[in-house]
């Protein structure tokens, strides 16, 4: 019997119909590379390898790891014992599937990690709490539009598949949970910019929510920059769209004495 970590923020998924609908929702088929993220106890693992002819996890907990050895054969599933926040998802080829249950501990900074592989992602379904999944999709001059909303919607499709109440785990999570797949979008739906510069700008405009664009970036932009681009610099971050931040990240890139 594995008792759940709280350091790892484990929370086992144990309701047979929710396992079969994010399933449904993959619908993995045999000769895909899919990566499962935090296997835990198997409970997306076991009808995964139903459809799949091997299986890449990665999981941290050793004794899990151990557990997840001795269950499945090495030619069926590949071990990936380690922290997901680090891993080279690239290391596995392209076309990947990465699909989860994701710690909530951990969420945000590893759907960052990933954005990162996403030349090598052809799609990624993941069960996360809900309120991220509400931050991921929303839009502009909404609450819960913010840092997370752009850097993800700027690089992929997402869609909000299902919810996941907390009854649906063991122990039971203090909160909501949702299903949420995201599609990397192809080179020519983004626009080409200095990405690095691009999060600098996004995370400046959001580092202080209250206050307006004229205070948050008023070090990297001046009256006439945001007028020749038509923003008004009385507005707070979240009323900009993506394509107002690309706007700032390209007028940045072409001011070098301000880019540094």
């Amino acid at each position: 019997m594995h008792t759940p970590r709280k350091r790892f923020g484990q929370n086992f998924l144990v309701d047979d119909g929710v396992i079969h609908a994010i399933v449904n929702a993959i619908r993995p088929q045999a000769g895909e590379t899919v990566v499962e993220i935090g296997p835990g106890l198997g409970a997306l693992t076991r009808p995964l390898l139903e459809h799949l002819t091997h299986l890449h996890v990665v999981e941290l907990d050793r004794d899990l790891v151990a557990r997840l050895r001795r269950t499945w054969p090495a030619d069926r599933m590949t071990v990936h014992e380690g922290d997901a926040l680090k891993f080279d998802f690239a290391s596995l080829g392209d076309g990947l599937r990465i699909v989860g249950n994701l710690p909530y501990n951990i969420s945000t900074p590893l759907l960052f990690h990933l954005l990162t592989f996403a030349p090598h992602i052809r799609d990624m379904t993941f069960m996360l709490q809900k309120e991220v999944v509400e931050r991921m999709v929303a839009a502009p001059s909404t609450p819960d539009y913010g840092r997370l909303s752009i850097m993800l919607q700027r690089r992929c499709h997402m869609d909000w598949l299902l919810d996941v109440p907390p009854t649906a785990f063991n122990p039971p999570p203090k909160v909501d949970s949702a299903v949420v797949r995201l599609i990397p979008k192809t080179p020519a739906e983004i626009a080409p910019l200095d990405e690095a510069l691009f999060a600098r700008v996004v995370a400046a405009a959001f580092a202080q929510r209250r206050k307006t664009l004229k205070n948050t970036l008023g070090t990297l932009f001046t009256p006439a920059d945001f007028a020749a681009l038509g923003i008004d610099p009385g507005l707070r971050a979240e009323a900009l769209a993506i394509v107002d931040y690309e706007a700032l990240t390209c007028r940045l890139a072409a001011q070098p004495a301000r880019n540094g």
